[in-house]
């Protein structure tokens, strides 16, 4: 049973890139190492009780021109199949998660063009502690073909649009664990091999604290029953006294392209002591065909000088009534230039 993915450790190309000069010329990169444990140490379903150790490495880097264009990559190596039975790291697969150019139009946008992850929710990166972005990742937009940019509206916030469609280029493959290529005939909202999908999310902070709304439509593929509509809406503020809160609800219609109707609702909170994090959360997931799923969870992380972050958790999750108590910890080592 692998929880988390990639996707919610993997850095964006996009901020990285922000975050290192825009303007500066040359090479720089960065990237962290996972290794994690996650056992369900009690189910009402006794073939659920398995252990998954797995790692998962990311690195991104990017080369600078000096005149605002950039080149970007994201590299993933993770377990690229669910776990069936107790495994250690098995079907460890690389694979291209981001590959793209990016440059400015005129002071305040930003345009991207190549495999990108659009912006859509924030839950699946931003909820707090092991388990807390865990079901969000259900609605993540990755590894997607095509054409994104980010506008800051001058005080205004940031709007952040594109218009894309799954990757079923050679580079959605892998290599060591080949996972194949992924083509049109898969099915699945989005699959579509055109740029007949897109996302939009605006943002903005005030003060300490932050919110985003937005909406997405991804177009049935072969095989859908319909369209999918998304909406997205999470706000988070920080406290003086060290505690956090993040709170998001995302709706669909048609999800993934089938008869489904979705509601999703993540709330987490941090409480930061030094170099010691504690956290807790709420997650709920209501599907129309397999029924309701609620998720607590406690955890707690500890940063270490160097950057390097133990840490854990506890959920309980009560799946359409079955219910089961799963632990997780990892280690992740931060990497770059």
């Amino acid at each position: 049973m692998k929880i988390k993915t990639s996707a919610a450790l993997a850095l964006s190309a996009p901020v990285f890139l922000c975050a290192n000069a825009a303007l500066a010329q040359g090479f720089s990169w960065e990237g962290e190492i996972e290794i994690a444990n996650e056992s369900v140490v009690s189910s009402d379903d006794a073939t659920a009780e398995i252990r998954d150790t797995f790692a998962v490495i990311t690195a991104s880097g990017a080369y600078s021109f000096g005149n605002g264009v950039e080149l970007f990559t994201t590299v993933t190596a993770e377990s690229l199949t669910d776990a069936a039975d107790d495994r250690n790291f098995d079907d460890m697969g690389v694979y291209i998660e981001e590959l793209g150019v990016s440059f400015g139009i005129g002071e305040y946008t930003t345009v991207s063009v190549g495999k990108l992850h659009p912006v859509f929710g924030t839950a699946w990166d931003d909820a707090a502690g092991y388990f807390g972005s865990t079901i969000a990742e259900d609605y993540e937009l990755i590894e997607q073909i095509g054409i994104l940019a980010d506008v800051e509206l001058q005080g205004a916030g940031t709007l952040s649009f594109g218009v894309f469609y799954a990757d079923d280029s050679g580079l959605s493959r892998s290599i060591g664990y080949d996972r194949g290529r992924t083509t049109t005939a898969d099915g699945g909202a989005g699959n579509t091999g055109e740029l007949d999908n897109f996302a939009i999310q605006w943002s903005q902070e005030a003060g300490e604290t932050s919110y985003h709304i937005g909406a997405r439509h991804l177009s049935a593929g072969a095989g859908d029953v319909d369209d999918e509509q998304g909406f997205v809406a999470g706000v988070a503020h920080s406290f003086d006294a060290g505690f956090d809160v993040y709170a998001e609800v995302a709706s669909f219609s048609n999800a993934g392209g089938s008869a489904d109707d979705a509601l999703y609702a993540t709330l987490t909170g941090a409480y930061t002591i030094g170099s010691v994090t504690l956290s807790g959360g709420y997650v709920h997931r209501d599907l129309d065909t397999s029924g309701e799923t609620d998720l607590y969870t406690i955890g707690a992380d500890y940063e270490f000088r160097n950057g390097a972050t133990v840490g854990g958790g506890i959920a309980r999750i009560d799946e359409d009534g079955t219910k089961s108590t799963v632990l997780g910890v990892n280690l992740i080592i931060p990497l770059g230039s």
